[in-house]
């Protein structure tokens, strides 16, 4: 068994963009293109974690590992974790959770979060970019990431708070990347945590572990990947990825 593994959960039922993995982008469905990044990686077993059977038959058509899971996990995670400790008995050290709606997302970001938790420098390891522009700022779909310090490239700090609004900060405010890295210890622990207040009211798994005390820290990258949740976000993506083709 190697010592990572990339978990990808996978979902037909999203609302604002039904069918969401299977949405084509150069002739190739979104979550093969996850897939495919996770594997360029170079690090680890990657599996696709999902309850539907149309997103298996495509994952495994194209000769990748997926695995069906139930239908009642209220968050991506819950569905990460399932796979850990039935497909994978709890044995990796460090657990990648990819979310499936960034196609375009680079192979060598992902390495880096691994490389950086190998080190043990913190329970849960995210990334983070830039923000586009002030419109981004004020979007309540751009989840941003709260720092004290500025972010430099191949460095990771301490994130502060996670948050949808503009956070009108004082601190350094970045756009947050949907990737988590996880300890061994640091994912079995999450999962048995209770919901948080704050997760429930902002939508966001990652302040239940901070309202716990867990430590989340978040890497630097240059380009941010594109999430894709509205048919807005989808065209856009297409339109980045299929010039990158032709150059």
């Amino acid at each position: 068994m190697n010592k990572t593994a990339i978990i990808i959960p996978s979902r037909l039922d999203a609302k604002r963009l039904p069918n969401k993995p299977l949405k084509l982008i150069n002739n190739k469905e979104m979550i093969l293109h996850v897939y495919e990044a996770a594997i360029k990686s170079n690090s680890g077993e990657v599996y696709v974690a999902t309850p539907d059977q149309k997103i298996i038959e495509v994952v495994k058509n194209f000769g990748g590992n997926a695995v069906q899971t139930s239908s009642y996990h209220e968050t991506g995670t819950d569905r990460v974790f399932e796979v850990f400790k039935e497909t994978l008995n709890r044995k990796p050290n460090i657990i990648v959770n990819l979310q499936g709606d960034m196609p375009n997302i680079e192979p060598q970001e992902i390495k880096n979060l691994i490389n950086y938790m190998n080190l043990g420098k913190c329970e849960i390891g995210t990334l983070a970019s830039k923000l586009g522009s002030n419109s981004e700022l004020e979007d309540g779909n751009v989840v941003k990431v709260i720092t004290k310090e500025k972010l430099k490239p191949q460095n990771f700090m301490e994130a502060l708070d996670f948050v949808r609004e503009n956070p009108k900060s004082k601190h350094q405010v970045y756009h947050h990347i949907g990737i988590y890295g996880f300890t061994n210890e640091s994912l079995q622990r999450f999962v048995n945590l209770k919901r948080s207040k704050l997760e429930l009211n902002r939508k966001l798994e990652q302040l239940r572990a901070m309202e716990n005390d867990m430590s989340i820290h978040v890497g630097y990258i240059n380009f941010p990947p594109l999430s894709v949740d509205t048919e807005k976000d989808l065209i856009k993506v297409k339109k980045i990825m299929e010039k990158n083709e032709q150059n």
